[in-house]
């Protein structure tokens, strides 16, 4: 075949993009970066370089009138100057001469996508797309091929495809990557733009339409951006245990709703390793008692267990049970899970303490996800009628873990015992006791 050149000189980021991208890729541009013309063309490159006549690709926005408007214009532009390339306006198809095929879709008729088999597939948008229109029909049409995907926007909340997508490509997986491209890093948008632009939105809108932020979607957030900036230093990934360091355990308590468990480690230099998180609900204290035991016994890789060291409460522990009389202090004692209780703190002061720790945290970031996910979540009531923030937070799922962090935080006061390990490690638990 004769060489072929496409009219597309990508710049120093996009071609970044196109020389680091793994088979499953996903891309946070700024507005205007030129995130489309750039997976088009990654589309183009990778159908010529094929060669085989079979070859499918696929480009998906939510609807199939978005991804015509968004898409086929540069589809026809970068693709016109191959020879005898053909198009079907009707199908918003492009047909290679080697027989490679490239054509638009939306996802929003997500079932009549079934049955396609992709080489590579690029989906715009997926935080507008159902998670299940991914997982159920467009990832199966990969497998028979090993085909690529490249999943291309900019964040809008936390829940949705895209930022599950974004956190799984930060695990240790050598087929995902990702990118993350701000207007105040890349430089394509003029500066005076970019001022005008700041001054006619929200500081929120600003952070996440030009700066890629996640945190600026979850309004009223109180720790989002303390964990962009964590993302952003790199201490949210994989966090050995330290087998030195003594593990220690911060609770909320649950009576009718969730209990939550921390797992840390603090360094003689005051900073916090988080290296595990727990959560469940309708057990009884035998089933955490359990838990701690298992994470204490060696692993099957051969990894020493956690040998703990202090284990801290919330303050209302000490309440008794009207049905017993016992207070769970005393039932957590009997399995053998020696608490100390967090002081009793109006709930301000708690956040605000957390919010000050934060930056000396470090996370796994597999093992705390769920964790993780809660702290970026959690946020100020709505106060619909006067259309602002409430001063408390809102109780919903984020608050067990949360609360769990900020008893750690407030109740872990110095030791008298200065050495990295506990006297007596606490490694078994009866939690059969009382029983």
């Amino acid at each position: 075949m004769p060489r072929i050149t496409i009219p597309y000189s990508p710049r120093p980021l996009q071609m970044q993009f196109h020389e680091h991208r793994t088979r499953f890729c996903v891309m946070l541009c700024h507005r205007r970066f030129g995130k489309t013309v750039a997976a088009i063309n990654d589309l183009i490159r990778a159908a010529i370089r094929s060669g085989q006549r079979d070859w499918r690709a696929a480009y998906m926005a939510p609807y199939l009138g978005q991804a015509k408007a968004i898409a086929w214009d540069y589809l026809r532009y970068f693709a016109g100057s191959i020879p005898q390339v053909r198009f079907s306006e009707t199908e918003l198809r492009c047909d290679l001469p080697t027989g490679a095929r490239i054509r638009l879709y939306g996802t929003d008729n997500a079932e009549a996508l079934r049955g396609l088999y992709l080489d590579d597939l690029v989906l715009d948008e997926p935080a507008d797309i159902p998670r299940e229109v991914w997982t159920r029909i467009l990832r199966p049409t990969l497998a028979d091929r090993k085909g690529r995907a490249l999943f291309i926007g900019t964040p809008n909340g936390t829940e949705n495809l895209l930022y599950e997508l974004w956190e799984h490509a930060a695990k240790n997986d050598p087929e995902w990557s990702r990118f993350r491209f701000t207007a105040s890093e890349s430089g394509y948008l003029d500066a005076q733009e970019l001022v005008a632009a700041r001054k006619g939105m929200s500081e929120e809108e600003y952070a996440q339409e030009f700066e890629c932020s996640f945190a600026a979607a979850v309004r009223g957030s109180y720790f989002a951006s303390l964990l962009e900036q964590a993302e952003r230093e790199n201490r949210l990934a994989q966090l050995p245990y330290q087998t030195d360091l003594p593990v220690h355990t911060c609770w909320d308590l649950g009576m009718d709703d969730a209990t939550a468990i921390w797992f840390f480690q603090t360094e003689p230099s005051g900073h916090w390793r988080i290296i595990d998180y727990y959560e469940s609900s309708g057990e009884g204290l035998a089933h955490y008692a359990s838990v701690l035991q298992k994470k204490a016994l060696p692993t099957t890789s051969g990894r020493q267990g956690y040998i703990y060291g202090r284990h801290i409460a919330p303050h209302d522990i000490r309440v008794r049970e009207l049905g017993t009389g016992i207070s769970r202090l005393e039932s957590a004692a009997k399995l053998g899970i020696r608490f100390e209780i967090a002081p009793s703190l109006p709930l301000a002061d708690g956040i605000e303490a957390l919010r000050h720790m934060l930056p000396r945290m470090w996370f796994d970031s597999e093992r705390c996800a769920p964790g993780i996910k809660a702290l970026r979540n959690y946020r100020r009531q709505w106060r619909e009628q006067s259309a602002m923030f409430s001063s408390r937070p809102l109780h919903d799922w984020t608050s067990h873990a949360v609360d769990a962090l900020r008893y750690g935080v407030t109740g872990l006061r110095p030791s008298a015992n200065t050495s990295l390990r506990p006297d007596r490690a606490k490694t078994r638990y009866d939690i059969f006791a009382g029983f």
